[in-house]
Order: C-alpha cells, then structure tokens, then sequence
C-alpha cells in the first residue's frame, strides 16, 4: 500500500511514518492488490488532542475513518482498528457488490467557523449508483448523509442517517 503521509501543524518525524507503516501494512491482507492502493494519512493537533485521519480509496470503495487522543500512537492504532472493523463488518456486503459498484469520491475536510458563513466550497463529480450502494459507501465513510446520482430514480438524491438509525433519502428532480 502506497502511503501519503502529511502533518497539518505537525512535523511528521520517521518514527511517527515508520509506526504508520508498521500499523498499515495490517490492511494488505484485505486487498487483492494492494500495491495499487493509496492511502492519505493526515496528522492534525488541536488543542492537546492528536487526531489522524486516514482516507483510502480504491476503485470499488472508500474508507475513511478519525480519531483524536492525547497520545498519537494510540490515535494510530485506533484507527487502524476502525478501519478494520469497517472492512470485517462490511466484508459481504463488498464482496457482493464487487461486479456493480462505482467510486464515488467526495474529499472530505471539517472545518469550523463560528460565524456560519461558507468558507470552502467544493464541486463534486457524481457517478450513478442505486440507494442500497448509496448506504454502503455512506456507511464505509462513516458520514451522516451521501450524495449520489440515483439510477432508480433518475436524479440528484442525498441520503442521510436518521436519529433512528433508519435512513432516509430527499430527491432533487
């Protein structure tokens, strides 16, 4: 797995890239080829909380998964754990939809702003999908709403968890 590795506010040392490594190398089992597989790997500091984010898409899927603790090393290794997790829980499901799915990536980047005004805006290319692979790679991202190209329906639909843990779906015709 090919590994990009970068510091917001932090200087990543070669211990810290080494451990990354290390810790990443779990994942190749996971993947047929795994040397084609790009991970982005971005290390944040707020406050004393250490927080990494790892993205890693494929063309079938992506996962992301984030985790903020006092000490880095743990923050690493509970997101590697996560990110297994995701692949254990969601094994069937992709092996299923292997032949069917298409990538649909969205970059993902929180930012906070106090005085509710748009600070970033950012244009997506969408690729059609039906709902049940919409709640697949909304689940893989491990977000709280999706947008995709709904092939039943033949529109813009955003997808989003509910506070029952059903999901619901508005159509933009």
């Amino acid at each position: 797995m090919e590994l990009n590795i970068r510091g917001d506010k932090v200087t990543v040392t070669k211990s810290i890239k080494d451990y990354i490594t290390e810790k990443m190398e779990r994942l190749n089992k996971y993947f047929d080829r795994s040397k084609s597989v790009k991970a982005n790997i971005i290390i944040r500091v707020k406050n004393n909380e250490q927080i990494i984010e790892v993205t890693v898409p494929t063309s079938k899927f992506t996962l992301r998964a984030e985790e903020s603790h006092v000490d880095l090393y743990a923050a690493i290794d509970l997101v590697i754990d996560k990110l297994e997790r995701q692949i254990r829980k969601n094994k069937t499901k992709l092996n299923d939809k292997y032949k069917n799915i298409i990538q649909f990536d969205i970059p993902i980047e929180e930012e906070e702003d106090e005085d509710l005004k748009i600070v970033k805006r950012k244009n997506i290319a969408t690729k059609p999908m039906d709902e049940e692979e919409a709640i697949l790679q909304m689940e893989l991202l491990n977000h709280d709403f999706f947008v995709f190209k709904n092939v039943d329906e033949e529109c813009v639909s955003v997808m989003y968890k509910r506070r029952d843990g059903n999901y619901g779906i508005i159509n933009v015709k």
